[in-house]
């Protein structure tokens, strides 16, 4: 089974979007997925209930329990503020982390500080894990997307996507979809900034 966490310390920077359309996309390529939500508000475990059962099936694991189902991915949306011995543990069951970061002040200083942590650990220091950062929300019109663009530019990481804010997000999770069960036709121009994170994630290192 390939593991990756969805990670950042700040609320909002968009880790269950992520983790959920990761999980969608995966799970529409025949995979057997499953999230696991340690997030307090269990937004990624709200959004699985209502997803039709027509769709690409999605687990919801839950936590210490149904560890020997056979999976093929499991994306895990980790809660804000996660560090420590729970950081140091989810650390454990993954090879890949994507670190969403929202263009604000506070966002960034808040991802730079928690990349900082993550490159501290032991796990990481020794390469085991792959880090890549996400660009959320990304307006090219506004100065806070620019700045986010060129933090992110100055990073020794793979920056794997700029997801531009766009309501058929909001409107797929309404549905319990996610981009990858919509008619390309409604998503194409998401579609595209999602190509070289998704060649990314499913990359045998």
């Amino acid at each position: 089974m390939k593991a990756i966490l969805i990670a950042n310390p700040k609320g909002g920077s968009g880790k269950t979007t992520l983790s959920t359309n990761i999980a969608g996309y995966l799970a529409s390529r025949g995979q057997r997925v499953a999230i696991l939500d340690l997030d307090r508000q269990k937004s990624a475990a709200q959004w699985l209930a209502t997803r039709p059962v027509s769709l690409p099936g999605i687990e919801l694991m839950q936590s210490g329990a149904d560890k020997h189902s056979p999976l093929d991915w499991l994306v895990i949306d980790s809660p804000a503020g996660m560090h420590g011995k729970n950081l140091e543990h989810a650390l454990k069951l993954v090879h890949k982390v994507i670190v969403p970061i929202a263009p604000s002040a506070f966002d960034i200083q808040a991802s730079r500080d928690f990349l900082e942590v993550l490159h501290q650990e032991k796990i990481v220091r020794k390469e085991h894990i792959f880090i890549g950062v996400v660009g959320m929300r990304m307006d090219s019109r506004t100065r806070a997307a620019l700045t986010l663009e060129q933090f992110l530019q100055r990073l020794d990481l793979p920056v794997l996507a700029y997801l531009r804010e766009a309501q058929v997000y909001v409107n797929a999770a309404f549905e319990g979809k996610t981009l990858f069960d919509l008619p390309p036709s409604l998503a194409e121009r998401e579609l595209v900034q999602w190509g070289y994170l998704l060649n990314w994630l499913e990359q045998v290192e």
